[in-house]
């Protein structure tokens, strides 16, 4: 019986066609700025010859994924939250909802991964070259997309994440919400090898890289004997202190973007799934805010990405010695 679920139709939505509005132009204008942020990413590594290197190799497949998700994800997503409805039919729910699994976790495994460079690159600067090559580098960016998508469509797919879930089917087949609900198993999975883990991994890892930084300094603070190392001090101090700003920054929006989404997850299951759909809804939109925060962070905030992306908005990326310049 269909009668509790609405029978397979949507709901008349209780917002005014002003909010549904507004809602629209805001979501749009985020979208919009997710994909051209990324895609100036893309097209600014993919370009230049110089930029080629293992790192910016990692910054790459990163973006490819957040402008996956806010291409192909977030304008169907959009449409869900405002208009409280899915249109899309149950297929195409769980092929939706997979991807977006997919690439919200294809996109955590390279901030893990970038922190782990980053760790070689401060921590081991003499085997760095040595440790981070450019197959490790393939080899990494093939874990990190392929784990996640075998997780992703496996738990989806075969309804395991939805196993002893009390009316789970009558609700797939009754209503129009595309509903995916994790239950508590999967819940813990999910939130541990989803967000704690790498979580921890980061958190642990800048820590070190903190930790390392001002014992560099340190060191060359008790070696400086003239003027010229003064010199050369301070301009090692103002990068440390930029590094700190930037790790800061990347743990900061990590943390408050993904944490309250994934706790969610967690504790819905163990409180009987009453959190209410749109807390659940903005929840998720806050995740997607770290898709659109990447390219600023590991874009927008080194010299090489400003230097590009003046290339490409005057136009000289379209001249043929452009891409060595």
């Amino acid at each position: 019986d269909c009668s509790g679920f609405g029978n397979g139709s949507c709901l008349e939505n209780l917002r005014s066609a002003g909010v549904r509005g507004a809602m629209y132009i805001s979501l749009s204008g985020l979208i919009v700025l997710t994909v051209f942020g990324n895609l100036a990413i893309i097209v600014s590594i993919s370009h230049f010859k110089q930029l080629h290197s293992p790192t910016n190799f990692l910054i790459l497949s990163m973006a490819v994924t957040d402008f996956l998700l806010s291409f192909l994800i977030m304008p169907y997503s959009m449409i869900r939250s405002v208009e409280n409805c899915w249109y899309f039919g149950i297929t195409f729910c769980k092929i939706h909802y997979s991807l977006d699994l997919m690439l919200c976790l294809v996109s955590i495994f390279h901030l893990c991964s970038i922190a782990v460079d980053r760790f070689y690159a401060i921590c081991f600067p003499l085997h760095y070259s040595l440790k981070m090559t450019i197959p490790t580098i393939r080899q990494l960016i093939v874990v990190c997309w392929s784990v996640p998508a075998s997780f992703a469509f496996g738990v989806v797919f075969s309804e395991a994440y939805a196993s002893g879930i009390e009316g789970y089917e009558l609700l797939v087949a009754c209503s129009s919400s595309c509903p995916v609900m994790f239950n508590k198993l999967w819940g813990v999975v999910l939130f541990s090898f989803g967000f704690f883990i790498p979580g921890s991994v980061m958190i642990g890892i800048y820590a070190k890289i903190f930790h390392v930084s001002k014992k560099h300094l340190r060191v060359m603070k008790s070696r400086s004997e003239n003027v010229g190392d003064e010199k050369h001090n301070q301009v090692s101090k103002t990068k440390d202190r930029k590094a700190a700003k930037t790790l800061s920054i990347v743990m900061g929006v990590f943390l408050l973007c993904w944490l309250p989404c994934f706790f969610t997850i967690l504790i819905d299951p163990f409180i009987g799934f009453s959190t209410p759909e749109v807390l659940f809804d903005a929840l998720t939109w806050f995740a997607y805010i770290n898709s659109t925060c990447n390219p600023l962070i590991y874009g927008f905030f080194y010299p090489w990405f400003q230097k590009a992306l003046r290339y490409i908005l005057i136009g000289n990326i379209f001249h043929s010695q452009s891409c060595t310049a």
